[in-house]
């Protein structure tokens, strides 16, 4: 091998290396903004945390379950545990399943996601229309930025997102009642293999339907 190719090679090995520094170490808002733009599915496991609203107060235990979403509005979000529950959108429609209640809620999706959490990550591209995002710095090994609701009849006052190399690791949602949970993503898989019908939702034997 020559000087000047094992200079080339080096020189191409260089700036590959600085440029997936500057990935790693780009803003969450550019993380987030990447992620959006290329990331039409994914799938991981989640851990909800609700804290303490106030100093001796007793929280609820975590819940824990999977996740897995096709853009836009198409997702199955599983509670194992504690309780086990079953959020299933299919693009058209929003099916809320209750395993103790053996029940279905159903109801239009609609702009039901709009300023919702669930937007952020299984809505459409263009959140700008219903959220202000800002940066929030660095904290916990995360970068972090707020998204700010625009609509005024939304239940939640600010959402967090904490990236790490370009995916989201964690959520902070804080509610009008001051109240803040804190979603954790593991496993997290960009764009795998769906099936057609994965996001059909099959009514479980015996279940009562109630439509809203």
């Amino acid at each position: 091998m020559t000087m000047k190719l094992k200079l080339t090679l080096a020189g191409l090995l260089a700036a590959t290396t600085l440029a997936l520094s500057g990935a790693a170490n780009a803003g969450a808002l550019d993380q987030f903004k990447s992620f959006v733009a290329g990331t039409k599915a994914a799938r991981g496991d989640f851990t909800q945390t609700q804290l303490r609203s106030k100093p001796g107060a007793k929280a609820p235990p975590p819940s824990t379950g999977t996740f897995v979403f096709a853009r836009p509005g198409k997702f199955i979000w599983t509670y194992q545990k504690p309780y086990e529950q079953v959020l299933q959108a299919d693009g058209d429609m929003l099916y809320v399943y209750d395993k103790d209640l053996n029940q279905v809620t159903t109801r239009k999706l609609g702009n039901a996601l709009g300023s919702s959490p669930a937007a952020i990550l299984f809505g459409s591209n263009d959140l700008e229309k219903n959220f202000t995002l800002a940066e929030a710095g660095a904290r916990d090994g995360l970068e972090w930025m707020t998204a700010t609701p625009k609509a005024k009849d939304t239940s939640f006052e600010s959402i967090g997102i904490g990236m790490k190399d370009g995916v989201p690791q964690a959520m902070e949602l804080k509610d009008s009642f001051g109240q803040t949970s804190v979603l954790k993503f593991t496993s997290f898989q960009r764009n795998p293999q769906l099936g057609a019908q994965q996001f059909k939702f099959e009514v479980p034997k015996g279940a009562e339907v109630v439509s809203q």
